[in-house]
């Protein structure tokens, strides 16, 4: 039985996330030496399931392909957001996990991820900003934070301001003085779902200051 029939059986019977994700990892064993593109083209055929099942495996399998990527793979991850991120889960695991690695390997595609901001698609939108969470945490990111947050700053969609406010609470945990100012200079037209997530992680007294109505 090949391997795509095999996972697709198991993940039949797979009830949740954690089920779904050790198919990935055991099956990732059988394909694991096969050329890059070929492991992409088995992702592809998974996506084309719209089936979130075969969505985290094919997501998870390009992640453990990290060690191989190059700036070329941008095209096709941002074919994947356009055709089959439809929601904040599936935007969250393609860009905490693969789109974030990509970019923090190749910082030159930081410019492509901040054009994003204003597409009318707000999962690439929101993805912006995610893609700028697991950046921010392994470097130094801030310029592009800020710019991101300034795009989005009074973003229509609910998933769109957590998502930029969660990008700023992650830059504060590293730059708690900087975020701090940005917010404060910005609070005036940041609405408060979003300043809520960016001041969580920040000192109690920093916290409640950024929070003050004025």
């Amino acid at each position: 039985m090949c391997v795509m029939k095999k996972v697709r059986k198991e993940l039949a019977s797979a009830v949740n996330t954690p089920e779904v994700r050790a198919t990935a990892r055991r099956y990732y064993r059988e394909i694991k030496d096969l050329p890059k593109e070929r492991i992409l083209l088995l992702c592809d055929e998974l996506l084309e399931e719209d089936k979130w099942e075969e969505r985290t495996v094919a997501f998870q399998w390009a992640h453990r392909l990290k060690k191989r990527y190059g700036a070329e793979d941008m095209g096709r991850f941002e074919r994947w957001m356009d055709d089959h991120v439809k929601g904040w889960g599936a935007c969250d695991d393609l860009c905490t996990h693969a789109l974030g690695e990509l970019v923090y390997q190749y910082p030159e595609l930081v410019p492509k991820v901040e054009a994003w901001t204003s597409s009318d698609n707000m999962w690439k939108r929101r993805g912006a900003a995610v893609v700028m969470v697991y950046c921010v945490h392994r470097g130094e990111y801030l310029d592009s934070v800020f710019s991101i947050a300034d795009a989005l700053l009074r973003d229509e969609e609910d998933l769109v301001l957590k998502g930029y406010g969660w990008m700023l609470k992650v830059a504060s945990c590293k730059y708690p003085e900087a975020v701090y100012d940005y917010v404060l200079e910005n609070k005036t037209g940041m609405p408060r779902l979003a300043l809520r997530y960016a001041v969580e992680k920040m000192p109690e007294d920093m916290r409640k200051n950024a929070m003050k109505r004025d």
